[in-house]
């Protein structure tokens, strides 16, 4: 059985289950993925220049488009930060990159991850929307580890158009995210 790319399979399976599970009758109230965003925290390497841009550039690969440095807000005495102080990166990805994108990260990318059990189903919010933590970036085919120094963490944010948590479950279920598994308990 061939894999459809995971946009054709929301065309073509996807949205006819979801009209049917969900008892929408008109196509444009279907749930869809909006957006993903991709964020790292630089808080700890700050410092470290060379770390910062290895991680930056690792982001750049690893999403195929030039990535954004956020800077700080407000200063935090606590978390040594000052007014303008870059503290991160982010992506945001839309159309093919991230139809490209999802698809890499439920066939390649989790199933790389170590002792993955699947994601948690409380990573879906109210909202219908999915954040995932991502621990070692080298799960990602496009970096080689060899050429790595430093291992960094990111957060994939996955926006849907679900207005609740159970539309969200239902269209990343259908999509093919592998959520983790409710354990029915029994008594005896």
């Amino acid at each position: 059985m061939k894999m459809l790319p995971k946009k054709q399979l929301y065309n073509e399976k996807v949205i006819p289950a979801l009209k049917k599970e969900l008892g929408i009758k008109n196509l444009m109230a279907v749930p869809r993925v909006g957006k993903i965003v991709v964020n790292i925290g630089t808080g700890k390497i700050l410092k470290d220049a060379k770390r910062v841009e290895d991680a930056i550039a690792s982001l750049g690969v690893i999403t195929g488009q030039k990535v954004i440095a956020t800077k700080a807000r407000k200063a935090i005495a606590g978390f040594k930060t000052r007014e303008g102080l870059e503290v991160g990166a982010r992506v945001t990805l839309h159309g093919k990159r991230m139809w490209d994108f999802l698809d890499r990260l439920i066939n390649v990318a989790l199933p790389r991850v170590r002792d993955f059990q699947g994601i948690p189903r409380s990573a879906i919010d109210q909202s219908g929307n999915c954040n995932i933590g991502i621990k070692e970036h080298l799960v990602f085919p496009e970096i080689v580890a060899e050429k790595v120094q430093n291992i960094f963490s990111f957060q994939i944010n996955i926006v849907t158009t679900a207005k609740n948590k159970q539309e969200g479950e239902a269209l990343f279920r259908l999509l093919g995210l592998p959520l983790e598994q409710v354990e029915v308990k029994r008594e005896k």
